[in-house]
């Protein structure tokens, strides 16, 4: 393995984003559970799909580091939350998930902007432009939650929710 040249700071920034992107997955997971518990298929499905992106984030991340030298170290994943009183409470909970990961992804990119890591830099760009589109769907989703006033229109949302999102 080649000699890390990775600044102290950002190595430990982007070691704590790998183990986020890990946890966010355990994260989307339950909720995927929720909502297949409760009959929500459509919901299910896509909550599976965001856990299987959120690992491909942490891959993303583990391969920069291995690429740049550094051991990724893989830390506790702590347990989601999996109690919910409704639908319209697991969408919130998707937002705040993706809000905090934001502030991860943002003090990663500040790590690496003082230390000067421009291939870290170049990394979370791309980590910064996916967050946009990730808190963009939350707030649609919770949108088209709050609008579903009826069963039949929950129903109709369950069904189609992985196309409106896309």
């Amino acid at each position: 393995m080649p000699i890390s040249i990775v600044p102290a700071p950002v190595v430990t920034e982007l070691q704590r984003q790998f183990n986020y992107e890990f946890a966010a997955a355990h994260a989307y997971q339950a909720l995927s559970l929720w909502c297949a518990a409760h009959n929500f298929n459509g919901f299910a499905e896509f909550f599976s799909k965001q856990t299987s992106e959120e690992r491909e984030h942490a891959e993303k991340l583990y391969k920069h580091l291995l690429d740049r030298g550094v051991t990724p170290v893989l830390t506790a994943v702590p347990a989601p939350k999996q109690e919910f009183a409704n639908l319209a409470q697991v969408a919130a909970h998707a937002l705040q998930m993706e809000q905090a990961n934001t502030k991860g992804i943002n003090a990663v990119y500040e790590a690496a902007v003082a230390a000067k890591d421009y291939p870290a830099q170049i990394l979370m760009q791309w980590f910064i432009s996916e967050q946009v589109e990730e808190e963009a769907w939350c707030a649609q989703m919770i949108d088209r939650v709050a609008a579903a006033t009826c069963a039949g229109s929950v129903a109709e949302l369950d069904r189609h929710i992985v196309k409106y999102l896309e």
